[in-house]
């Protein structure tokens, strides 16, 4: 069990079971058969496709750990229609503009698991994530980057 709140969203919760699915019952199993036709064929020390097989298992199996970790400690935040909607909380697709370089840009906030999932997803732990969350239609947000300070206006929230 870890000590870090693990937050994500129930759409990127089964994301992570699917991709732990596929590992378990697909690519494993298909792995280790070619792993054991390898192992069949004599020297395993020059055998390509017996190095790269274990290899490669090796990491699947760091995989599934990692993902089993990650659904057993997840703590998914669920929409709740009750919840003020004008402003911003976990979960938030966020329409904002960025002054410094004048252009609109669109994020969610998601857990940290999630922000491979799509390219405009930020992890709730970032900077901007932080800035933002309890803010409202109008607000401006300062956030410190490497870079220097960078300005944003929200421009919409949608759940």
């Amino acid at each position: 069990m870890s000590i870090n709140k693990n937050y994500i969203t129930p759409e990127g919760f089964k994301l992570l079971q699917e991709e732990l699915n596929n590992l378990i019952k697909q690519e494993r199993p298909d792995l280790v058969k070619v792993i054991s036709w390898a192992a069949g064929n004599g020297d395993r020390s020059e055998n390509g496709d017996y190095i790269y097989g274990k290899k490669r298992l090796r990491q699947i199996d760091a995989r599934i750990k990692f993902l089993l970790i990650n659904i057993e400690d997840a703590n998914i935040i669920h929409f709740d229609e009750k919840m003020d909607q004008s402003k911003i909380f976990f979960g938030a697709k966020v329409k904002l503009f960025d002054e410094n370089e004048e252009k609109e840009i669109n994020i969610r906030i998601v857990g940290a698991q999630e922000i491979n999932h799509h390219p405009s997803y930020i992890s709730w732990h970032s900077p901007l994530a932080r800035a933002l969350i309890g803010k409202m239609i109008g607000d401006n947000v300062d956030v410190d980057t490497p870079n220097g300070t960078k300005l944003y206006s929200v421009l919409e929230i949608c759940y």
